[in-house]
């Protein structure tokens, strides 16, 4: 979707501690490919607002701390718009001119323990996820599912990882803009290896010098992952990796949608590696990022 600029009103810190930079004032833009329409809302200055969540807000003020700080979009605290609130944060488009972007979803499984949990304690069946199912799979609901007409919401949820690369590889592609304007989102079942290396090269164009300057940003941010304090420390699911290019060859890569992230308890810690078995909060995310440096990497023509 395609946001022009507008204006917000009542801006509260709520624990930032720089004060707002304000860069030359132009149009803006934000191309959203996937989400719910109307969470963001592209503010002046070079500004994004996104509709408040208080465990992104929480999540934001941490790595502004952290030495994730490069690699996430700088926070500006909380501003109202329509007697909304909304995180306002850095608008990453806006130094790329007429940018493709494409949205990775991070890790194994991009629901939380605590939503299986909750799920496993009222087993309800559900019409809708079993319509859902059927919609994407006619063959995957059991005899017993199809006979009830309605699936567990565990059942789904663990079901639907399996359609896509999350469960073989800890990413999965959710969406493509290309410069052009064409927007992608059905890869639901891109899950080989050929698949998504074919998705990537298209997202590309084929353009070895794009395939790099993502590469040297992507072996950065592991980096950093490896050491940072707040990654160590927090259960990432249902984060992405935006990727950002241009005509120039200029390239970007940011973690973004902290939604779903959660501080561990403080007598746990976790690799990001480790496969996830139920309880040990493992969530892939380093295992997907080494997989997809290796497919990007096998893009390049060998020297």
């Amino acid at each position: 979707m395609f946001y022009e600029s507008s204006t917000w009103k009542k801006h509260r810190s709520l624990g930032t501690s720089s004060p707002l930079s304000m860069p030359p004032k132009k149009p803006q833009q934000w191309l959203q490919v996937v989400g719910h329409a109307g969470s963001f809302h592209v503010g002046e200055y070079g500004m994004l607002l996104k509709r408040f969540c208080e465990g992104e807000q929480q999540c934001f003020q941490k790595l502004m701390d952290d030495t994730l700080k490069p690699f996430v979009p700088t926070y500006h605290g909380v501003v109202q718009r329509d007697e909304h609130d909304y995180n306002m944060m850095d608008n990453l488009l806006t130094h790329f001119n007429t940018p493709a972007i494409m949205d990775c979803k991070m890790g194994s499984r991009t629901y939380l323990e605590e939503e299986l949990l909750i799920a496993q304690e009222r087993p309800q069946p559900r019409k809708d996820m079993y319509e859902k199912m059927v919609a994407v799979d006619p063959e995957a609901p059991t005899a017993q599912e199809r006979a009830q007409q309605a699936v567990l919401k565990t059942r789904y949820m663990q079901w639907r990882e399996t359609l896509s690369s999350t469960t073989t590889m800890g990413f999965r592609i959710e969406g493509v803009r290309k410069a052009n304007g064409v927007c992608q989102t059905n890869f639901k079942r891109t899950k080989s290896r050929e698949q998504v290396m074919e998705a990537l090269q298209d997202f590309v164009d084929s353009n070895t010098q794009i395939v790099r300057g993502y590469l040297r940003r992507l072996k950065q941010l592991r980096q950093v992952l490896e050491t940072s304090d707040f990654f160590r420390t927090h259960e990432v699911v249902g984060s992405s990796l935006l990727f950002v290019h241009d005509g120039s060859g200029k390239t970007g890569v940011w973690m973004i949608d902290f939604g779903k992230t959660v501080a561990l308890p403080p007598h746990l810690s976790v690799d990001h590696r480790t496969p996830w078995v139920e309880g040990n909060r493992e969530d892939g995310y380093l295992w997907g990022l080494d997989n997809l440096i290796d497919i990007l990497t096998s893009l390049l023509p060998l020297t």
